[in-house]
């Protein structure tokens, strides 16, 4: 149940209006976007929400009980305001969105409609459309730690603590040539074991995507080639001469953690865990099941 302020209430109440529908958009680097459907700008609470910008909202759909409430936000691509590059970069991942009823003539007469998250993005070549989800799908999301084979760590956290620093753990090289803007060879990562670099991040420092990054699907080594093949395209063309640099990566489980990063201490799973062999045995002779280590000492 919305509680409405005295003077939108009388606004609404004597019977002809001046409503409009506004969005704030916060991304998750601090920028602070607005955008209306009213054919004017609407300011209030410090942010400008800019008029002719093409936003359009579905139907909302609202239910009792946990279930996620959703709707859709259709609205057009300028290079101004919401372009196609920012929105491929990412830079619009579960941004928060705030949706207000307002008097446009008054805007001091708000009502707080919706706030929830940036969804599920589509784009075209002029348009995009976006599915905001209510606070409730944040219900949806693991909260703590799982009791489960793999390191539930990041790399290079504070859990971790490896050290992503140096020439061991991190590279730098240059694109060699393109395949396109999600598979490349690139020079200067020679001395590399093959898959050293899988599961990692890269980050280009020069080019159209300078600054930004993505994860490594795979790094392989050839006789005469090192190519790297990223888990989605990046948003700008990849080209001969961007320079990279590419951190280590880790696939979780202990064997790499001991290995590749000297890390068993700080190995964040269970490898030792009970599996399924092991609730079906029987005791013998070698492995008695007295609820002692099932590996020695």
């Amino acid at each position: 149940m919305k509680t409405l302020p005295p003077g939108l209430q009388d606004h609404l109440s004597s019977g002809t209006t001046t409503l409009c529908w506004c969005w704030k958009v916060a991304r998750g680097d601090g920028l602070v976007q607005g955008f209306t459907d009213h054919d004017a700008p609407v300011v209030f609470d410090g942010v400008t929400y800019e008029a002719a910008s093409g936003f359009t909202a579905s139907e909302v759909q609202s239910t009792l009980g946990l279930a996620v409430d959703n709707l859709t936000v259709a609205g057009a691509l300028s290079s101004a305001s919401l372009n196609e590059h920012d929105l491929a970069a990412g830079l619009y991942d579960d941004a928060d969105i705030e949706i207000w009823r307002v008097n446009w003539g008054t805007p001091d007469q708000r009502v707080l409609m919706r706030k929830g998250n940036l969804g599920q993005v589509s784009r075209g070549k002029t348009a995009f459309q976006a599915e905001v989800r209510g606070l409730a799908h944040k219900l949806n999301q693991s909260v703590g730690r799982a009791y489960g084979y793999s390191c539930d760590a990041d790399l290079g956290d504070a859990r971790c603590t490896v050290v992503l620093a140096g020439p061991t753990f991190k590279g730098t090289g240059t694109v060699a040539s393109v395949i396109d803007a999600r598979r490349f060879s690139v020079t200067g990562l020679d001395a590399y074991a093959d898959g050293w670099f899988s599961g990692g991040k890269l980050v280009f420092s020069t080019g159209a995507n300078a600054a930004r990054g993505m994860e490594v699907k795979r790094h392989g080594v050839a006789a005469t080639s090192v190519s790297i093949e990223l888990w989605q395209a990046m948003s700008e063309t990849v080209a001969v001469g961007d320079a990279l640099a590419v951190t280590a990566g880790c696939d979780k489980q202990f064997s790499t953690c001991k290995a590749k990063f000297d890390n068993a201490l700080n190995f964040r799973g269970f490898p030792y865990m009970p599996g399924n062999d092991a609730v079906v045995s029987y005791p013998t002779s070698s492995q008695p099941l007295d609820g002692g280590s099932r590996y020695g000492n």
